[in-house]
């Protein structure tokens, strides 16, 4: 009787959240029995009361009990995407509501398909609730830290098997974790379940893109827009076209884009795709530090602003002319050097420069800032002379791409209990703390001394985390914020 207890108050859960209505029940609840290999149901006395996430766990244990499915992570998740699935219209119905929507509003039609993403556990809002978050005021506004932890983590046996797994199958379908294929595919060993999940589909300068949500947002209405070919990330006009494109329809939104090449660029560079949401970031805040004008744009007025990183912002009420203004400073900007602060265009064929873009509508005008890039590497920074340096990786050493480069911190699960035993370290408790560590806390201790107190050294440390993010930020610039590195920027902004 316990299980049907669980089915009954799933089905109770997903009407009232409007995944489906009551005359569906019956349908529903006959699908899950299939899938739980259960040939019959009997009305339990009450129905478990707990959220969607909670009761997908409860089945899926049930499925390992039965046999239905290995204890394994990836088996579970593919589990729990199936029932799901269960709830969810199919694309063309789905498309049909949200625009819909759009035509009374777009943001109504956007909340409708976030609520739903999040219903469905397409995202993971239970894993999501595990992630640290916080913010740090800085001299260019609140940084916003954030701990991961809200990807599992697979045990040796789960992680050998997947690499057995992809040694076997000779598929390469769907192509990666972006395609549109993806939609409602089952999921394997080494590829997520995707049974739940659904794409927007959009017009953008007349190519097929797709809008998603990420399953582990990282902020409020984290999108992905994806386009339908397979095809390598590139940063050029177009790209800016498509992205004042997507904010023309969906103004209540940002939309950026990674870098196109790698240290620099995000984590699938093998698939065109955008990024965006409806959050306003501390570099959406910061003020303008240098304005200037461009004598073939007389429409666009474009500005430093102040930043840890390069950044210049565009701004125009035509959004053509912003494309054409970005696309020009772009080109100059690919084959730009200045040997005294250590920008070099090429080495060789290798190209180094390249532009992060991030779109927006404020005040009546779309705004375009272009993050300045450069990828070269050498032998003191083998990882990237404008990546975060040594002195910093015991905090982050990965990547600085779109959301970093806007000040949010992704930073890695080991943090968690790494700056716990900081803090024992600074109140002089028995600890634990690696030794990268150990410069860092020497430095806070010789600094906060006598107000390490243990009701203070949470918030202190909290404080630290977040100005070695400031000090990445920094690192990753092109432009120095020093006198010499502010010089070099005015005279590559004089050259446009």
């Amino acid at each position: 009787m316990e299980i049907y207890a669980v089915i009954q108050g799933l089905l109770d859960q997903v009407k009232q959240v409007g995944l489906i209505a009551a005359e569906d029940e019956v349908y529903a609840r006959n699908r899950i029995l299939d899938i739980l290999n259960v040939n019959s149901f009997e009305s339990p006395v009450y129905a478990v009361e707990a959220t969607i996430p909670d009761l997908l766990e409860m089945l899926e244990d049930f499925a390992v009990k039965k046999g239905l499915i290995k204890n394994l992570l990836d088996e579970k998740e593919m589990f729990a995407s199936k029932i799901m699935n269960v709830f969810m219209p199919r694309p063309s119905d789905l498309n049909r509501m949200f625009w819909d929507r759009y035509k009374s509003d777009p943001q109504q039609a956007t909340t409708f398909f976030y609520d739903m993403s999040q219903n469905s556990n397409y995202i993971q809002t239970k894993r999501i609730a595990q992630n640290i978050s916080y913010t740090v005021d800085t001299a260019y506004g609140e940084l916003d830290i954030t701990i991961n932890l809200s990807k599992p983590e697979k045990d040796p046996k789960e992680i050998a098997l997947e690499k057995e797994m992809k040694s076997l199958q000779a598929t390469n379908y769907p192509k990666c974790l972006l395609c549109v294929e993806n939609e409602g595919y089952e999921g394997r060993i080494g590829h997520p379940a995707r049974a739940n999940h659904r794409l927007i589909r959009l017009q953008l300068e007349e190519e097929a893109w797709f809008l998603q949500y990420s399953p582990y947002v990282y902020y409020n209405e984290h999108c992905i827009l994806l386009s339908g070919a397979h095809r390598d990330m590139k940063i050029n006009k177009d790209t800016f076209l498509r992205l004042l494109a997507f904010i023309k329809q969906f103004p209540h939104y940002f939309a950026g884009s990674n870098a196109d090449l790698p240290i620099v660029g995000g984590s699938i560079l093998s698939h065109d795709h955008y990024q965006g949401g409806n959050y306003e970031f501390a570099m959406a805040k910061a003020g303008e530090e240098l304005s200037f004008t461009m004598k073939d744009f007389s429409a666009v007025e474009a500005a430093i602003i102040k930043w840890p990183m390069s950044v210049i912002r565009l701004k125009s009420t035509q959004t053509a002319e912003l494309a054409e203004a970005g696309a020009y400073i772009l080109d100059k900007w690919i084959s730009y050097s200045d040997s005294q602060v250590g920008v070099k265009a090429y080495s060789g064929d290798t190209r180094h420069n390249t532009i992060t873009p991030i779109a927006r509508y404020r005040n009546g005008k779309y705004e375009l800032d272009l993050v300045l890039r450069n990828n070269r590497t050498s032998e003191e920074h083998p990882l990237g002379i404008f990546h975060p340096h040594d002195d910093v990786h015991h905090i982050k050493k990965e990547n600085i791409g779109l959301i970093e480069v806007m000040g949010l911190a992704v930073l890695p699960a080991r943090l968690k209990s790494e700056l716990e035993e900081v803090e024992n370290y600074l109140l002089g408790k028995e600890h634990d703390m690696p030794d990268y560590h150990l410069p860092w806390a020497q430095d806070i201790h010789a600094r906060y001394g006598q107000d390490l107190a243990s009701e203070a050294v949470h918030d202190i440390v909290k404080k630290e985390v977040g100005l070695k993010f400031l000090r990445v930020l920094e690192d990753a610039g092109v432009f120095k914020r020093d006198p010499k590195g502010q010089e070099a920027f005015r005279k590559f902004v004089y050259s446009l």
